[in-house]
């Protein structure tokens, strides 16, 4: 299901081609289920298909979160903007331990997603910051119908990381575009 709207994604896609950067680094961030995986879809698009790396990729497992900005500069953002190609080691959620090494391919753009992407050392590599959010419930309803009940069970624990670190690094007040993705 896309939660996402066009018009937000050229937006993006403005901001991104105004921007300066070899490659130009996009970071959707926002709470679980708020619409950054289907965001960055549309935006992957409208940049000729952009490759997107997926937080949920990199996560070291369900207490993670706080984590997972330094792996990301570590082996995507530094490497980029160093002009060095990319690789993360991607995280097997079923086995809990991280698996094959993923090559992020060379693209005048690249879009990453997931929550904290743009938090702490990650923010200053990247060069179009979006933050999105939702009500909670709706939220919830979205990565359980995503998720099923594997994060079901996780859901607290993960909201309970995502508040301590939104709230530590105040990631929405860093974002250049910012978007609810609510019904209208």
């Amino acid at each position: 299901m896309n939660h996402a709207r066009p018009a937000d994604a050229e937006r993006v896609a403005d901001l991104a081609r105004a921007a300066r950067g070899a490659p130009v680094i996009v970071g959707i961030d926002g709470p679980a289920g708020s619409g950054k995986s289907s965001l960055a879809q549309l935006v992957s698009r409208a940049l000729d298909d952009a490759p997107v790396v997926h937080l949920d990729d990199i996560f070291p497992g369900w207490d993670g979160l706080a984590a997972a900005p330094a792996l990301l500069s570590a082996q995507v953002l530094t490497p980029l903007t160093r002009g060095e190609p990319a690789a993360y080691r991607r995280f097997d959620w079923q086995s809990g331990r991280y698996a094959e090494l993923v090559q992020v391919p060379e693209h005048r753009f690249v879009v990453v997603e997931g929550c904290a992407c743009t938090v702490g050392s990650a923010r200053e590599d990247v060069a179009v910051r979006v933050w999105l959010e939702a009500e909670h419930d709706l939220r919830m309803k979205r990565g359980l119908e995503r998720d099923g009940d594997t994060f079901g069970t996780n859901w607290e624990r993960w909201a309970r990381q995502e508040a301590a670190v939104f709230a530590a690094d105040h990631t929405r007040d860093h974002a250049h575009l910012l978007f609810r993705t609510d019904p209208d």
